[in-house]
């Protein structure tokens, strides 16, 4: 399966499209996009279509088929101290990662037009990003971005953020939190921690899609990953028996 192809299947799968529902959207039968799927037998016309019907551009398909390969997966140890050392440098490089360009950001922000090219000239001489001919903006760095574990931005900023996240009260800021603790075998242990990984990921993939949409259309959501061996206070304030 070419990877255009796999990639269109899973913009199907992130915007939750079956084949009934692009079917019916392209007017074609379940059967002929089905058929269209697995032989790859797509046009350019055809493929078009299907873009529009899923409302993204070709160009953008193609820029998620070929991934992230060509570009960092993480930032150095040098580019996360530049951005640890400037909080708002590291606000700017925040707002470009997530696809923002330079007139949303002055727009937003209580920032001049030549702050902001200061700011991502800094960004530029660090490596993370290019700034290009005509105002526009290129991350260096893929959109699968991890930081360091225990690295500069963490060690600077981690608790802190955490901190921040967790503080209101999820339902009346219209989140949602769920904490659960049960005993697990360690098998199950490990089921767990994959589909947790899984949903991390899908965090960066649905973002991927969403940079496509004006800044105005999207805001931050933030998502707690955990999951580890614990033993409940209650418990473990229990007085243990003693050895005969």
């Amino acid at each position: 399966m070419s990877p255009l192809i796999s990639t269109l299947k899973r913009v199907l799968k992130t915007r939750g499209v079956t084949y009934a529902d692009l079917a019916e959207r392209i007017a074609l039968s379940e059967a002929s996009v089905k058929r269209l799927f697995s032989q790859g037998t797509f046009t350019l016309e055809r493929l078009e279509q299907i873009c529009a019907a899923l409302e993204i551009d070709v160009f953008e398909l193609a820029k998620l088929s070929r991934g992230e390969l060509a570009r960092a997966g993480q930032l150095t140890v040098k580019q996360e101290q530049t951005l640890a050392k400037d909080r708002v440098l590291l606000g700017v490089f925040y707002l470009a990662y997530n696809g923002w360009q330079i007139d949303d950001i002055v727009a937003t922000y209580d920032f001049t037009r030549p702050q902001v090219f200061t700011l991502l000239k800094k960004l530029d001489a660090s490596g993370v990003l290019d700034l290009l001919p005509g105002d526009k903006l290129r991350m260096k760095v893929g959109r699968n971005l991890r930081l360091r574990r225990r690295g500069p931005i963490e060690l600077a900023y981690g608790r802190a953020v955490v901190g921040e996240f967790l503080k209101p009260e999820f339902d009346l800021v219209g989140g949602m939190f769920r904490f659960e603790f049960r005993e697990l075998s360690k098998s199950s242990f490990e089921v767990l921690k994959r589909k947790l990984e899984r949903i991390a990921d899908e965090v960066h993939e649905l973002a991927e899609l969403d940079s496509m949409l004006p800044s105005a259309e999207r805001k931050t959501i933030g998502v707690a990953v955990g999951l580890r061996p614990w033993t409940v206070s209650m418990v473990s304030g229990l007085p243990l028996k003693k050895e005969v």
